[in-house]
């Protein structure tokens, strides 16, 4: 195996994510402890590091939590607006590869073995995430790289906050064994206990202690499972899947200008890029949508969307361009300089059940022929085979 192939799992974690969610908007807060969470009686959703320095910590009551910190800011946890930032990381995520295991609104693991050829090394894809997630988001994220999910999973987590980490395959011992045995996924609390009150502390305890010792302690399934994962041995596979809190109800995709413009024609190019990229997914995933939106970041970083219901759901290029084109139109933008551009379909439903309305006068074969020749063309030779003769060059 290939040093470019060898580490194809990537595990990204969102830094702190609901909390820096909740001040990403508000500066003031950049430099004090800030914790999210329900009232008195609730418990802490997330902290920033800062608060997380005087042991605060997901799940704490808040009580506890306001007498260890008693400076931090308390901020009530806004879930419509973490879901929609999730859902925009998620897509970001399926515009690399298509096996994204989503396991929870914050964190993932990626498959990139089949990206490789277009997208680079995985490094080069994880900082390349980074990047556009940061750009976009303007929230951070640690990605641990290997070449199995238990792995990469431990990796992302010495990466944080904010960076990442390669661990090949011929140092994952060195890289195990020094942990605590409760850094294993899926070691609780308890676990963790007994395993201590057995004298293993380490991974590298675990790894040697005979698996039958281990299953007479721990069970036959768990002690054998415990004893692979000591030694780096884990046979699971990236299996694609959303997460229960992110329905598939909307695609869409950003792209953030290598310098702010006030070019409307560069703007325009680059809707008719994303209107094409945002079809292309939903005519593979046999889905079509009613409303366009469109989002428009501003050199300040202000942000705005605008959005358009259809008289019917579409997946037609075309169709989806010029309604941006019009919502874009319709700003009335006179040389505000622009960051980001961004495009998205919402309301779908499966392509099955749209009937579309006949035009007196149209042509038998019109765009909605054009698009799917053009995806024909590039299963068979590639993303980018075919493309409108606007975005040669």
């Amino acid at each position: 195996m290939t040093g470019r192939s060898a580490t194809p799992i990537l595990h990204v974690d969102m830094d702190a994510f609901y909390a820096s969610v909740a001040v990403r908007d508000r500066p003031e807060l950049a430099r004090v402890p800030v914790i999210v969470g329900g009232g008195s009686r609730g418990v802490v959703l997330s902290a920033n590091y800062l608060a997380r320095r005087y042991g605060v910590r997901s799940a704490l009551p808040m009580t506890r939590a306001r007498r260890m910190c008693p400076d931090a800011v308390v901020i009530a946890p806004d879930f419509d607006t973490f879901a929609r930032v999730s859902a925009a990381v998620m897509e970001n995520f399926r515009s690399v590869t298509p096996l994204v295991e989503v396991v929870s609104l914050d964190e993932a693991f990626l498959d990139v073995s089949g990206a490789a050829r277009r997208l680079g090394t995985p490094r080069e894809i994880a900082e390349r995430l980074r990047a556009r997630i940061h750009d976009e988001q303007r929230i951070t994220c640690s990605v641990g790289i290997a070449a199995t999910p238990v792995v990469a999973k431990l990796a992302s987590r010495a990466a944080k906050p904010d960076g990442v980490l390669v661990v090949a395959p011929e140092e994952v011992v060195s890289f195990l064994h020094p942990l605590d045995v409760g850094e294993l996924w899926g070691v609780g609390e308890k676990t963790q206990a007994l395993l201590h009150r057995l004298g293993l502390h380490t991974v590298a305890d675990l790894a040697h202690t005979p698996v039958r010792t281990l299953q007479r302690a721990l069970g036959p399934r768990l002690g054998a499972h415990l004893h692979e994962m000591a030694w780096g041995v884990d046979r699971r596979e990236v299996v694609a899947r959303r997460g229960p809190d992110e329905p598939d109800r909307s695609m869409g995709a950003d792209e953030t200008f290598a310098r702010d413009t006030d070019d409307r024609e560069q703007v325009l190019r680059e809707l008719l890029r994303l209107s094409a990229r945002v079809t292309g997914r939903m005519r593979t995933a046999g889905v079509a949508g009613r409303t366009v939106t469109l989002r428009v970041r501003f050199a300040d970083f202000t942000t705005i969307t605008r959005s358009r219901t259809l008289p019917e759901a579409t997946d037609v290029t075309v169709e989806v361009y010029r309604t941006a084109v019009r919502l874009f139109d319709a700003l009335g933008l006179q040389r505000a300089r622009l960051r980001l551009v961004g495009v998205r379909v919402e309301g779908l439903l499966p392509r099955e059940r749209v009937q579309r309305q006949l035009v007196l006068g149209e042509r038998d074969q019109g765009w909605e022929a054009a698009d799917r020749a053009v995806d024909a063309a590039s299963r068979r030779f590639g993303s980018g085979a075919v493309r409108p003769a606007t975005l040669i060059g």
